[in-house]
């Protein structure tokens, strides 16, 4: 685990990135505010009123002084960051509404990241995931030729290292949408250095079955190679198929993943969902996310019951999403 963040370490270092954490008050969050002050790999931006957030630190001895500290009580560019938001939401919220909506610490430290007053953001020590990828969604939006935001795990034990998609945001994925997360997550893998190689995940392997579901799988795969040739890319595939050479031999011989995939897309949010938490809990992997793609600027969502390190480690990842 340590070589996959020392890796990102080093990317970022001296790049000046900005983190943007909108639960200013939450312990988990103060504490691993503290940590990354102390590395200086980046700034931590802190939305909360100053002297309520100064004093729960100093309740919990943890040291912030290098983190900024913003309030949109009395932010000195809420005017311009009204007038953006209105002008980004294209008539659905008024100015009056504006200046209310911004009040809320995701939706101000959204608009943070989206004016380039910060590089990116983590939330969802203290809210739900619709909390924090709404504003994302409403204000940053996907990229283009990108429809749907995903969540993907990255796997880690020991040297080994796999991308896990989507697991967390899109429950039943259409053809075009597992396209997309396929080529989203080959982008992912190459940030942890992992050299993507994607299988396109279902309960049959290279037509052994036949259904809707294994159309959508095989109709995905078709759409990927169409926008990413070079991508390296197969299926559909059983999960060893993909994953055993042996098995690839048999199964599917003629593939180019020959049994070495790396990077998994699995068919519905209930697979990826089940097969992450079996890799997790029986596998003895780490799961590092879920890390958000698609997205013009990177947000991500912490889970509620997440700790000050998995703060610390999601910052760092959001600031290499940002390079």
């Amino acid at each position: 685990m340590s070589n996959l963040f020392d890796s990102l370490k080093a990317k970022i270092d001296g790049k000046g990135k900005k983190v943007v954490f909108p639960e200013a008050l939450d312990e988990r969050i103060l504490t691993a505010v503290s940590q990354l002050g102390a590395d200086g790999m980046l700034t931590p931006v802190l939305v909360g009123n100053k002297g309520k957030v100064e004093q729960k630190a100093s309740e919990l001895n943890v040291n912030i002084s290098a983190a900024e500290i913003l309030d949109p009580a009395d932010y000195a560019e809420f005017d311009e960051m009204v007038a953006s938001f209105v002008e980004r939401r294209k008539g659905k919220a008024t100015e009056e509404k504006a200046r209310e909506i911004l009040q809320d610490g995701n939706y101000f430290g959204t608009m943070l990241v989206y004016m380039g007053k910060a590089d990116g953001l983590v939330s969802g020590a203290a809210h739900s995931t619709a909390d924090t990828v709404r504003p994302a969604l409403q204000i940053i939006k996907t990229k283009p030729g990108i429809k749907k935001t995903s969540g993907v795990f990255i796997m880690v034990r020991e040297e080994e290292k796999y991308v896990f998609a989507d697991c967390a945001i899109n429950i039943t994925p259409d053809s075009q949408d597992l396209a997309e997360i396929a080529l989203a997550s080959a982008e992912t893998a190459e940030l942890f250095d992992i050299d993507p190689k994607v299988a396109m995940l279902s309960f049959s392997t290279k037509g052994s079955a036949q259904s809707p579901e294994t159309e959508k799988v095989t109709e995905a795969l078709e759409i990927a190679k169409e926008q990413n040739s070079d991508l390296l890319i197969d299926g559909e595939f059983q999960f060893d198929a993909a994953f055993v050479p042996s098995v690839a031999e048999k199964k599917a011989p003629d593939s180019p993943l020959k049994g070495e995939a790396n990077t998994f897309v699995f068919p519905s949010l209930e697979a990826g969902n089940i097969g992450y938490k079996i890799a997790q809990r029986l596998g003895n992997f780490d799961a590092v996310g879920p890390i958000l793609q698609g997205l013009n600027q990177p947000v991500n969502d912490l889970s509620r019951g997440c700790n000050s390190d998995d703060v610390y480690k999601l910052a760092i990842i959001t600031a290499a999403q940002a390079l």
